[in-house]
Formats: structure tokens, C-alpha cells, sequence
């Protein structure tokens, strides 16, 4: 049995409010007690599509190649916009919103689009629109523990060193233990998928290394998979093209890393017909070409993960007394 997850940096809110501290352990315990001491604090909410300007942006960023092929069928993309009016969120995690716009516009943009993607692969995997609202708001927050990676790390253009590493990995604990409090539910379905979005279906994920079996997350794991592909990075200017990204996370999927289900929806969506995703078959073909300016292989390599290949996400333990 693995040991509970230990934080290897404290964990900050924005007004610099420590909630917990480096070194201590996330046990059940310790996260119902952290959502218990939020209960006494009053937190104003707001739906989200009315904060500052993320309905005008997020229609911006889908409105771009190649999220305009993906969302080009009005009903779908009507529905999805439908269901984002309904999300409402507490003011301390609308913040965080506003801190990536100013201070981290890559992690803003790729908040909104996963979000938005996530939530039209999740219209053909769901069933129960009603079971879908529910988990609406998890993939709208999932890299919120960024908040607490230095800037100098989230916007770095050269190779990250290993304890850099270390600090960027620190995210998907950050983002549970944040959520936890401000949601008052360490088993909120936001909180669950920001610890888990990095984990993976045959174990090879972080921080815990489970065998990842929500569907609900797996949706947002493919979706942050792919735009982070798609997307210009600090690390890498130049985009990977779309046949080269799909060709990514189809292998991923073939090798039983991510959902094929996901994948196969994902692949429909950029395809002209867009026939239903039970239909697509993953191929094992590869022709495209990953951009020669991609700096992230170039990491230094870490004594938990040698490889180095952080476009798997096999990025470094938590700590590696979590193994």
C-alpha cells in the first residue's frame, strides 16, 4: 500500500494564506479537517462565463484553428456553451482566473479550452446530461495548483532543471489542496481531478501512480493532453500540427496510457464528418513531425523519471517518498 502523498512545498492562496504546509502528509484525515475549517468562512459566488472577460475569451479561443472545426457544429457547440452558464464558482477561485490571465496567459487559455473540450467529448461519453452538469465545473479548475509554481518556472523558455521539476509537478497536489478548502470537499469531483489529471490507465501517470479508472477525469486528462500539444509553450514556440498531435495521443492510447473511448471521441470531433466516435478506429500509423524547437525533451533528467518525456506527463514524484 502507498503511502499518502506528502507536499514537498507549502501550499499558498493567492492572499498568501498558507493552508498547509511543506512536509505534510495528505491523509483522509488531514483533508477532512482542511475542508472542515473552511466551513466557517463565507466565500461570494459568481458564474463563471460573467467573470471579467472568460465568455468572450474562451468564444475567441474556440473560434481559432483548430478548436473552430471542433466546435464548427452549432448545436453541440450551443450546448456547451449552454451548459457553461449554469457553472458558478467562489470568488477566492475566480481569482485564480484572474491571476493566470495577467501574470500566465498560456495556463489561462489552456484552463478555458480543456474546459470547453472536455466538456464537448464528454456529450458524446455521457448519457445522463443531468450526471455531466454535476462534473462540469472539475475540468474548468483542474491546473489551478499552478497558482502556487513560481512564475520563473511556469514561464521558463529553457530546460527546466530537476528541482524546477519538482516545483511544476507540485501542481496537481496544490490544486487538491487548494479546491478541497475553498470547496469545502476534499472529494469534490474538481478537487479529484486536479490531484488525478496526470495519472494514467496503466499506472505510468504522477503523483500517485494509480491505475486510473474516472471517466470523468480521463475526459479532462486527453483534453489537457492534446491542447498542450496544439499550443504554443514557453518551452516550445512552435506547435505540434494537428495530424502530428493526434498521432500522439494515439499512441498513448494504443499503448493503454490514456482512454482509446476518449481518444476515439477526440478524433471525431477533428474530423470533417464528424461521425460518431464509435466508429473511429485508433490507427498505428505516424507521419507527422514533432517541432524541432521543442526544448522540453532537453530537461534535465531526474532521478525518478531518467526519460524525461513530459509529453507522456512521466514528470517527476511528488516526492520520492510517495513511491
Amino acid at each position: 500500500m502507498k503511502k499518502p502523498l506528502q507536499l514537498c512545498y507549502p501550499v499558498l492562496t493567492l492572499d498568501r494564506k498558507e493552508l498547509l504546509p511543506a512536509g505534510a502528509c495528505l491523509t483522509p484525515e488531514t483533508m477532512t479537517e482542511l475542508a472542515r475549517s473552511a466551513r466557517t468562512e463565507m466565500f461570494p459566488t459568481m458564474r463563471l462565463m460573467e467573470y471579467g472577460t472568460v465568455a468572450k475569451d474562451l468564444r475567441s479561443y474556440v473560434e481559432q484553428p483548430p478548436y473552430s472545426h471542433i466546435f464548427s457544429k452549432q448545436t453541440r457547440t450551443k450546448a456547451v456553451f449552454d451548459s457553461l452558464q449554469q457553472i458558478e464558482f467562489v470568488q477566492p477561485l475566480l481569482d485564480i482566473y484572474g491571476y493566470f490571465k495577467t501574470h500566465d496567459p498560456y495556463t489561462y487559455r489552456h484552463i478555458l479550452t480543456v474546459f470547453a473540450l472536455s466538456q464537448l467529448l464528454a456529450q458524446d461519453l455521457f448519457d445522463d446530461s443531468k450526471a455531466l452538469s454535476r462534473e462540469l465545473s472539475a475540468a474548468s479548475s483542474h491546473d489551478f495548483g499552478k497558482a502556487c509554481v513560481p512564475l520563473s518556472v511556469c514561464n521558463k523558455s529553457t530546460p527546466l532543471n530537476e528541482h524546477e521539476r519538482m516545483q511544476l509537478s507540485h501542481h496537481v497536489v496544490a490544486g487538491y489542496v487548494l479546491l478541497s478548502y475553498f470547496l469545502k470537499d476534499s472529494n469534490h469531483p474538481a478537487a479529484i481531478t486536479a490531484r488525478d489529471h496526470h495519472e494514467r490507465c496503466d499506472g505510468s501517470g504522477y503523483p500517485r501512480g494509480i491505475a486510473l479508472r474516472n471517466i470523468n477525469v480521463e475526459i479532462v486528462a486527453v483534453s489537457d493532453v492534446f491542447d498542450a500539444l496544439i499550443s504554443p509553450r514557453p518551452y516550445r514556440p512552435s506547435s505540434y500540427d494537428l495530424r502530428t498531435a493526434l498521432e500522439e495521443v494515439t499512441v498513448l492510447a494504443v499503448k493503454g496510457a490514456i482512454s482509446a473511448d476518449v481518444v476515439r471521441a477526440l478524433i471525431s470531433c477533428n474530423r470533417k464528418d464528424q461521425l460518431p466516435y464509435t466508429d473511429c478506429t485508433l490507427s498505428h500509423e505516424q507521419r507527422g513531425t514533432p517541432p524541432t524547437d521543442n526544448l522540453y525533451r532537453g530537461v534535465t533528467p531526474c532521478q525518478y523519471c531518467p526519460d524525461g518525456d513530459p509529453e507522456e506527463d512521466r514528470i517527476c514524484e511528488i516526492s520520492s517518498k510517495n513511491k
